[in-house]
């Protein structure tokens, strides 16, 4: 009886193994992967050349590569865009409002800035969650160490 329950504990054991390598290294891929997006999408805004207004509330006069440049900049289109239209959106004025092209690029350009404030979240989420699956993966194998 003892003999099933050792060959059942070590089988147990090299499976929680195996488990614990698969995660740690899921981890490591992911902890790359995010940071190797956020690094992208970093370096390609700053090949964008795009400085934060001088009456933006914050980071006025700074290069926007980070998510928190990007977002500065995006409120302070929309700022513009609002002013430009008169407190209406791309959406709400005419079509025949001479300024409406203005207010629609200004729109793109905002959403697009956005749309890279988001990827700089999930990036970070991405790399974090690697940390997460490399600790799980290193208990993992810690504790098969002390059953074994």
């Amino acid at each position: 009886m003892s003999e099933i329950t050792t060959s059942t504990a070590a089988s147990s054991s090299r499976g929680i193994r195996v488990v614990g390598m698969i995660v740690a290294v899921v981890g490591a891929i992911f902890l790359v992967a995010g940071i190797a997006t956020y690094a992208t999408v970093s370096s390609t805004l700053a090949d964008q050349k795009i400085t934060v207004s001088d009456d933006a509330a914050h980071f006025a006069g700074k290069q926007v590569k980070g998510p928190f440049t990007a977002y500065a900049q995006a409120d302070v289109i929309n700022k513009h865009a609002l002013e430009i239209g008169g407190g209406k959106t791309y959406a709400e004025l005419p079509q025949d409002d001479p300024n409406r092209d203005t207010v629609m690029t200004a729109s793109f350009l905002q959403a697009s800035l956005f749309t890279s404030v988001v990827a700089f979240g999930v990036a970070a989420f991405v790399a974090v969650m690697g940390v997460i699956l490399m600790m799980l993966g290193w208990v993992l194998l810690r504790l098969t160490r002390r059953t074994t």
